[in-house]
């Protein structure tokens, strides 16, 4: 089993409040619990291995996907729901109760952000930190100081089995 709860202050400031350090079976849990989940995912996402784990978390937990920057290339002629929206757009529809969604159901309770810059998406998640009740979830290799929950910073290896561990608990 991977700890994914450590190394979580490194190259990280230190605000009022910061992200707890997650499991991946505790993320799952989030995950499978959330009424409104979105899987949003950003360019890194488009390595062979990462992209791979994140169309097995939406399949398995049945979550739409909101592909940012240049990754929607990597979803199409696969079989998961996935939508192109730019990142910092997404971040302010996001802390809108009345924004409809990527699909018209509604706004989103819960993401789960992976394959990001550090500090392009922990900028956009202070604003759905402090504007919204939106909870967020990084199961990225670095720990993000804004998401509600987030792994520590974790090796390439230990990033790939975490989200493999995560994938079997949902």
């Amino acid at each position: 089993m991977v700890d994914t709860t450590k190394n979580t202050k490194l190259f990280t400031s230190y605000g009022v409040t910061t992200a707890k350090a997650t499991t991946p079976e505790i993320a799952a849990k989030l995950i499978s619990k959330a009424k409104r989940p979105l899987l949003v995912v950003g360019t890194k996402v488009l390595d062979p291995e990462l992209l791979d784990r994140a169309v097995k978390i939406a399949q398995k937990a049945n979550i739409p996907i909101a592909a940012t920057g240049s990754s929607m290339p990597g979803f199409v002629g696969k079989d998961v729901n996935a939508k192109y929206i730019n990142l910092h757009q997404l971040g302010f529809y996001v802390t809108d109760p009345a924004w409809p969604g990527l699909d018209g159901n509604g706004t989103y309770d819960t993401i789960i952000v992976l394959g990001h810059i550090k500090y392009y998406v922990n900028q956009v998640l202070s604003g759905t930190k402090n504007f919204s009740s939106v909870k967020s979830i990084a199961i990225d290799r670095s720990y993000i100081q804004n998401a509600t929950m987030s792994f520590g910073n974790l090796s390439k290896a230990d990033h790939y089995a975490a989200l493999d561990e995560l994938i079997e608990a949902l």
